[in-house]
């Protein structure tokens, strides 16, 4: 009789063999409990002794196939998600099926991996990698702070919001009209008052005294060289009349698209009785167009720098202007206004009837550089000076002229 054969456990180790096989750590994951090892029984007494490749492959667990989703539960909802073990599923459910077998591993097939392992891999309803995704997603309503409060459409607006509204509406509306028509009005008021000045100072020649359009005595405070005053006395006063004569004849060329109305003339000298100035309002017959294209001409063409269209001096008989003659024109200044109709002019030279070559405009006179004799005689200041008193008397008549009531 043959001896027994040894025990299974003398012939085969208790683990099963792992050349050739990746090793996987444990889960360190605590839901999951250690499985035991198992070990394989005894065999019986005259049966055929197993080797060891067939045991091992009979205690290889056979893995799950992850290529077919389970069937989700009727009347559940599929998730677009992962669900979480501890909601659904068991801890050691979930764990065993997403811990691939002991030869699923990267090594055990020879380094290629698991594409179901990957994070794009698609979910299953039961958590496992591979499954089909959802044919449908559903999201959960947006939480409200009062569960109770009535659904409002969007878009709609209270009565009292669109009441608010239109009044806004309304009261803006008035505003901008107020401002507009306002503006408009202050606009014409100023139009109407601009053209009533400008009329009125064309009537001055016939309604203010000869004395206050050219005053016996002006005071030029600062107006000589180096800001020394002056004071101007005047010694004859032209009649009014026509300008015939009254200037050279390029001269009234010039002046012959405003036309003539009156001229008034007066001659001055200053406290020395050294110089002489001759003062000229000439009226026009223009209106406000007609004075500012005159003055924008002489301003571009610099037409009050030219010596062939100097003034002619008022030389009265018996005073200190009796030798004041075309010859005698030193220094001479020209302004044309816009809101009169009125050309100021104003032209000086010596008491003593001495001729002057070359006269120079007021500008050039007036220069500190400038050394010529009329310049250093101070006959610029005295033209530009007087001129200008008699310029802004006039335009003081006609302001006041202006806020009379009509």
């Amino acid at each position: 009789m043959a001896p027994p054969p040894p025990r299974a456990s003398a012939r085969f180790p208790d683990a099963p063999p792992t050349v050739g096989r990746g090793l996987r750590a444990p889960d360190a994951s605590p839901s999951v409990p250690p499985q035991p090892t198992r070990r394989p029984a005894a065999a019986r007494p005259g049966a055929p002794s197993a080797t060891a490749s067939e045991t091992t492959t009979r205690l290889r667990p056979v893995p799950a196939d992850r290529t077919t989703p389970p069937r989700p539960v009727p009347g559940s909802r599929p998730d677009d998600g992962e669900r979480r073990p501890s909601e659904h599923t068991p801890a050691s459910t979930a764990d065993s099926a997403r811990r691939p077998a002991p030869g699923d591993t990267d090594e055990g097939r020879g380094g290629a991996p698991d594409p179901s392992l990957s994070w794009s891999a698609p979910m299953s309803p039961g958590g496992a990698p591979g499954g089909v995704r959802p044919a449908f997603v559903s999201f959960g309503e947006p939480e409200r702070f009062d569960e109770r409060a009535r659904r409002r459409p969007f878009g709609r607006r209270s009565r009292s919001q669109i009441v608010a509204a239109a009044t806004c509406l309304v009261l803006g509306t008035g505003l901008i009209s107020g401002a507009v028509t306002g503006a408009w009005l202050a606009d014409e008021s100023q139009g109407s008052g601009a053209q009533h000045g400008f009329a009125a100072a064309g009537d001055l020649w016939h309604n203010v005294p000869v004395d206050q359009l050219f005053p016996p005595t002006v005071q030029g405070k600062g107006a000589g060289p180096g800001d020394a005053d002056r004071s101007w006395t005047r010694i004859a006063v032209a009649p009014d009349s026509g300008c015939r004569g009254a200037f050279d004849p390029l001269l009234r060329k010039v002046l012959d698209p405003v036309g003539c109305e009156r001229l008034l003339r007066a001659t001055y000298t200053d406290a020395t009785q050294s110089h002489v100035t001759t003062v000229g309002l000439l009226f026009t017959e223009a209106d406000a167009a007609g004075m500012t294209a005159l003055a924008r001409r002489f301003d571009t063409e610099r037409l009050d720098r030219r010596t062939d269209l100097l003034p002619l001096p008022y030389a009265a008989k018996g005073t200190a202007a009796a030798g004041f003659g075309a010859g005698q024109r030193a220094s001479w200044a020209i302004s044309v206004l816009t809101d009169a109709p009125v050309v100021v002019y104003a032209v000086s030279g010596w008491a003593d009837g001495r001729t002057v070559d070359t006269p120079q405009p007021t500008e050039d006179a007036m220069d500190s550089g400038a050394t010529a004799a009329p310049a250093q005689a101070g006959l610029g200041h005295e033209a530009r000076g007087l001129a200008d008193r008699i310029e802004r008397a006039l335009r003081k008549r006609a302001g006041t002229a202006t806020e009379q009531p009509s």
